[in-house]
Parts: C-alpha cells; structure tokens; sequence
C-alpha cells in the first residue's frame, strides 16, 4: 500500500465504529468513514472532537459544532500550504492520504532534467497542481467543471507562494478539453487525474467510472509528449481493484512508451496503533529513462 507518514499539520488520531477522528492543525474533526467497519481503539479519544460530521436519514448530513472554531484556516505539508474548511458532504477541501503521490510526483519532476508540462483533470482544489508547480514544472494545466473549485485552487497557489509559476486554470469537461487540445496539437509530459465515481453531464450524459475509465485514459494518452514522465490516476471508487488501473495504464502505456506501471491502495497510518485506514487506490505509470 502507498502510505504517508510525513504530515506534521493533519494526523489520523483514530477510526472506528464507520467514523474517522483527525486532527486539522489545531481543530479536530470527525467526520463519517464506511470502511471503518472495527471498534475505536479509544473512546476517550474522540470527547476532543470540535466539531462531529452527523449524516441525516437522506444520505446529506450537517456538521454540529461543540466549540467555537474559525469557518476556515491553513494547514502545511512541508512548504506547500492548503486551505481548508468544514464542508457539505463531510469533505475538507483536501484529501491528505494524497501527500504519497505528491511526494512521488516532485521525485519525478525534479529529476527530469529538461522541461516538463502537467496536466491534472478533475483537478478540485489543487493539491497535485501546487505539487508540480512547486517541483519545478514549466507549465501546470489546471481542469475542473467548477468555478468554485478553480478559485480555491487559485488561493491555495497564492498560499504556497507559487503564483509566479505558470498554472493553466480551465473551467471546462474533463473529456471535452482534451479533445480539444488533442486538435490543438498540445502536449503533456505528466498527465494526473481523479475521476469521479459517478456522474452527469449537462445534457444528462451518465458517467460511469466502469464503463468510461480505459477509453478516458486511451483518449488522454494522445496528449502525451514522445517522451512523457508519468501518468497517475486516482480512484476513489469502491470495488475498483488497483488491478484494474494497472491493467489500463499497462496496456495504454506500456507497450507505446515502455516504462514501469504500479499499482495499489493508498492509505493513512492511525496514530499509537498498527491500523491503516484504506483510502482509494493509484496507478502510477512512470518512465524509466
């Protein structure tokens, strides 16, 4: 499994009973976790809670406050910085079991000794795009289907001291972009992305990530330079074995490109225990020249 233990400003305290108790830099939350499906390793634990997650009968849910907390604050992993806040549907803004990928992702740039361009889809908030921007990238091509998530992609640059770097920020379709710049005749050395499970488009098209992940990634390889760098996905998708992303990146890539494919579940280590919480799973293909 990819794990991260690097974080100093987030730390999983404990998971169990289908929760999950972080910490947040100084706040600490809890929030709703299926997969928790175990007992707490200790109750007294999750009493330091600022604010608890509460799903309602519908599947939404609020979030209910025990003390008083800013509605939004910054947290660090080493010299990037991220902003973050209690959001709808439990979520933060930031998805920190990702700092495994984003350590990768700066190994690879860093060590490329020419210029390399990144294409990061299905984008929301920037973790990965700050990551290569930071790395050194030439260029960071940034795509989400929300403004709103392209706007605090733009604050998490500016957080990290990055906007002088060259970040691309697009709102658009995932698909319909890089069609568009497959026509264009654009070209990318590191293509990163995160699909969503499930979906519509604006004339009611279904997304299904089953039935649309190999012919997205078939289409995204055609944006790739003679020589790319890497090639991550991320899936969230319950059921969606690492197999299946190594299959995909392996028959796409592989026999074009050469290189090396990996795949695998990502996950966070719960602090004072052997525990891991599983947390999705990437395929990382990679060049080896």
């Amino acid at each position: 499994m990819f794990l991260n233990d690097d974080w100093k400003d987030y730390e999983l305290i404990d998971v169990g009973n289908g929760e999950k108790l972080e910490r947040w830099g100084d706040i600490i939350l809890r929030r709703p976790e299926p997969q928790a499906i175990w007992p707490v390793s200790d109750e007294k634990l999750w009493s330091k809670a600022h604010a608890h997650f509460q799903r309602s009968v519908a599947g939404k849910g609020t979030w209910e406050y025990y003390q008083n907390i800013p509605q939004e604050w910054n947290i660090s992993y080493k010299d990037l910085v991220f902003h973050v806040k209690p959001m709808g549907l439990k979520h933060t803004g930031l998805f920190p079991e990702q700092a495994v990928n984003w350590d990768w992702m700066i190994n690879k740039i860093k060590n490329r000794k020419e210029p390399v361009k990144v294409l990061n889809l299905f984008a929301y908030t920037g973790g990965a795009t700050a990551t290569a921007a930071y790395a050194g990238a030439e260029e960071v091509c940034h795509v989400d289907a929300s403004k709103g998530m392209i706007s605090w992609a733009k604050e998490n640059i500016q957080l990290s001291g990055l906007e002088h770097q060259k970040v691309r920020f697009i709102v658009d379709d995932a698909v319909k972009f890089v069609q568009r710049e497959i026509r264009r005749g654009r070209q990318y050395d590191g293509i990163i992305m995160d699909p969503p499970s499930f979906g519509r488009g604006p004339k009611g098209e279904i997304w299904k990530i089953e039935n649309e992940l190999y012919g997205l990634v078939d289409l995204c390889s055609q944006v790739l330079s003679p020589r790319p760098l890497f090639y991550l996905i991320n899936s969230y998708t319950t059921g969606l074995a690492p197999a299946v992303l190594y299959n995909i990146l392996t028959v796409t890539l592989n026999k074009k490109y050469g290189g090396k494919t990996t795949a695998d579940g990502i996950g966070l280590p719960v602090t004072g225990t052997d525990l891991i919480l599983p947390c999705g799973a990437s395929g990382r293909w990679e060049s080896l020249g």
